[in-house]
């Protein structure tokens, strides 16, 4: 019977929940130093002199580090199409660009001696202009970086068909809509860090990291070394979502310190600097338009956007590239524009979030297309059926050239549709709206496509026979809570006839496997795993090449079936007999010839105390495709994850600053954080439409909950109040904004 299908717990589990994971901050290392920042509090200001006289001269303290000591250039933007000319520094020198910048490190002896030290630091300054609102910065009115010229570090255009006429000539309804997209904060379990050793003028670096091989590369470079004198490893990665893609400054200045002072360094990020710094995602400020016939057609569509980088444009000013690829999602729309400009803000840099553009161009248009069939006074399940792009047109590219391989949308909204019994909902809406009560029923869908995968990078894996019959399998990717060691042990364990318990998977250390493009954008399965089934393939072919000398015989003759090699006078030997021979390794490199598209239906059910503003989510119904699932247990865990997050920022997550640019979500006192008391039992459906484009027909999954319920749940709340007048509410619909918009809507009426 095939492994492959069948839901089995995650092995990783047991140790997590019983005596626990392994990560960097349980790391000990003798005579280990300790590395604090001392950080700006104010977020845009001209440095004077930055003392560490005190400092350096307290109890424990082994150094105090300014820019001036550290030779080292700022990093560079982490992708080359993004302006080049506004670096990172490592440690501010002459101007702090955001509130937590940090301006010095004290190195000492303990944590609770360098925190001390820190508040001894002076530093003298001249505070400049904050630039907090990513429109204002548009203008270019005052420079975050004066030497570029610009605030912009990147602009993207698109428009189909292309030149300057109106697309939407010959459309009888045109709506349009203001909204923004807010900056919300990673907050994985454990926050950034990392221990670095120097020794035998080799770096060893242990981090929490999406992806070690690139970080090796990104470390080395930025502290001319060559990569084989960098080794990092990953113990288990408490959460990342993006925010641990890239190695940061903090992470370059550790390890420069542990290879200046000889001694071990560690950097360990606080709760505080984490939420208020430590990777923002989404941050879009955005302007759409969208139009067809009234009878519920779309015609065309137009989206600009204003991304917010933050002071330095790293990973989170490219989102606009993969919200223009997804701008029209599922549908199919004969007409679109596009235009975009990511700007620096005196704002902490923006990084990648699970989805990483995708999820804020999905926002956008399903929106929008609630607003057109309010506009037009159609059903949005209805206008959404008319506009979908049929199953027979797959493989189809839109009109931004994304590649969409294989799919059945309307299938996944009639699923979503009956799973939730939409005419019962609508029913008990009208029941509610005729009463008059103050609790108002909303109900909300989206229906969303996700490329996965997309980046297309080649994965490398080794399978090892071990004694006993046991095996080892190791990878590039990087897990961190996707299940990586239970879904890798299972397609290694389909290919050699194995029990998957005799499979131990290695990841996360760029010293036991050559290369890797590490985990992010759903791209693990159809990559990573997809390298360790190939390894598992060739290893069974170098073991018949063994079992033939054994057994006499010639290679060609030699069968395998269900771990076993049978030779053509029936002679038979088992793994455990073949690996008496000694350890046998083969690696393999899988190669995408396509990417993958997932996509899904979701619905939300709201109640909305119409007197107060507050909301209660009642019902999420999600039906999602992620072509074959290998795992169907770990794979609606991804789906559960991403709802949570999706949820999340469609009602309470936002991280938002003052006027002068001070955080106002210090901590996660400040910042709301979900939990299961906010949160109904998700209702879920699989569906299972198979990707043409690889061996096992998978896709991606890891993101799609919070791609597909933000807008959904968003659309929800505006449903409940669209009869008081209410079209718009951003997220997240706290019962403040809520509130607000009641009251608004109500007094122009």
């Amino acid at each position: 019977m095939s492994l492959i299908g069948r839901s089995r717990p995650r092995t990783e589990d047991a140790a997590l929940l019983t005596t626990g994971g392994r990560y960097t901050g349980d790391l000990e290392v003798p005579g280990c130093l300790h590395l604090v920042l001392v950080r700006s509090t104010v977020a845009h200001t001209r440095l004077g002199e930055v003392r560490p006289g005190a400092a350096a001269a307290a109890e424990g303290v082994t150094t105090v580090l300014t820019a001036a000591d550290v030779p080292l250039p700022p990093m560079p933007p982490e992708v080359g199409t993004v302006r080049q000319d506004m670096p990172q520094p490592l440690l501010a020198g002459d101007v702090v660009r955001f509130a937590g910048e940090p301006v010095a490190a004290v190195v000492a002896g303990s944590r609770a001696a360098a925190v001390a030290a820190a508040r001894l630091v002076e530093v003298d300054h001249q505070p400049l202009p904050p630039l907090v609102d990513p429109r204002e910065s548009l203008r270019d009115e005052a420079l975050v970086h004066p030497e570029a010229g610009t605030n912009t570090a990147l602009k993207l255009t698109f428009g189909r068909p292309p030149g300057r006429a109106d697309i939407f000539a010959g459309c009888e309804v045109v709506v349009r809509q203001s909204m923004v997209n807010q900056r919300v904060a990673a907050c994985p379990l454990e926050a950034r860090g990392g221990v670095a050793v120097w020794a035998d003028d080799r770096l060893t670096y242990h981090a929490g990291s999406q992806a070690p091989h690139l970080w090796r590369e990104r470390l080395a470079g930025a502290l001319g070394l060559d990569e084989s004198a960098v080794r990092v490893i990953t113990g288990d990665v408490g959460g990342a979502f993006g925010s641990k893609a890239f190695p940061g400054p903090e992470d370059v200045l550790v390890c420069w310190a542990a290879m200046a002072l000889g001694r071990p360094v560690r950097w360990q990020e606080t709760r505080t600097e984490n939420v208020s710094l430590g990777g923002h995602g989404r941050a879009q400020v955005q302007e759409a338009e969208l139009g067809g016939t009234r009878d519920g057609q779309v015609l065309a569509y137009r989206l600009s956007v204003v991304q917010d980088a933050g002071a330095y444009p790293r990973i989170g000013a490219v989102l606009p590239f993969w919200t223009r690829t997804m701008l029209t999602g599922p549908y199919l729309i004969g007409k679109a524009k596009f235009t975009a400009a990511s700007v620096v803000t005196t704002t902490p840099p923006v990084g990648s979030y699970r989805g990483a553009g995708q999820p804020e161009a999905v926002a956008a248009l399903e929106r929008m297309m609630d607003r057109y069939a309010a506009e037009i006074g159609m059903d949005p399940a209805e206008v959404r059926r008319r506009n979908l792009i049929p199953s027979d047109r797959f493989p189809f590219t839109t009109l931004t050239r994304a590649t969409y391989d294989s799919g059945d949308y309307h299938e996944a909204l009639d699923q979503v549709l009956n799973e939730a019994d939409y005419p019962a909902l609508r029913a008990e809406q009208r029941r509610r709206r005729e009463a008059g009560g103050r609790l108002q029923l909303g109900v909300g869908l989206s229906v969303f496509a996700e490329l996965t995968g997309a980046d297309m990078r080649s994965e490398r894996a080794e399978v090892t026979l071990e004694p006993g019959g046991r095996f080892l399998a190791r990878a590039g990717t990087c897990g961190h809570g996707q299940g990586h060691a239970t879904a890798w042990a299972t397609l290694a364990a389909e290919v050699l006839g194995a029990d998957p318990g005799l499979i131990a998977v290695r990841q996360g250390d760029t010293d036991a496997m050559e290369t890797g493009g590490g985990t992010g954008g759903s791209r693990s399965l159809q990559t990573g795993g997809l390298a360790v089934r190939e390894a598992a393939l060739a290893l069974v072919e170098e073991a018949k090449g063994r079992a033939a000398k054994v057994l006499g015989v010639g290679q060609d003759e030699v069968a395998f079936s269900d771990a076993v090699f049978t030779g053509p006078d029936g002679g038979t030997l088992g793994w455990a007999e073949l690996a008496e021979s000694g350890p046998l390794t083969v690696a393999a490199t899988y190669q995408p010839t396509s990417g993958t598209c997932s996509y899904g239906a979701h619905l939300a059910v709201v109640e909305v105390d119409v007197e107060t503003g507050h909301v209660r989510l009642e019902r999420v119904v999600a039906v999602d495709d992620a072509g074959v699932l290998v795992n169907p247990l770990i794979a609606e865990g991804q789906v559960h994850g991403g709802l949570a997050q999706g949820v999340a920022q469609a009602l309470v997550e936002e991280a938002g600053f003052d006027a002068q640019g001070r955080p106002l979500h210090a901590d996660l006192s400040a910042y709301a954080f979900i939990s299961a008391a906010e949160l109904p039992s998700f209702e879920t459906v699989a569906m299972q439409t198979p990707a043409p484009g690889n061996p096992l027909g998978v896709k991606g999954i890891g993101e799609s909950g919070a791609v597909g319920v933000p807008p959904a749940v968003q659309n929800a709340v505006v449903d409940a109040l669209a009869h008081l007048g209410v079209t718009h509410v951003d997220m997240p619909a706290t019962p403040q904004r809520v509130w607000r918009a009641i009251r608004e809507a109500v007094s122009t009426r």
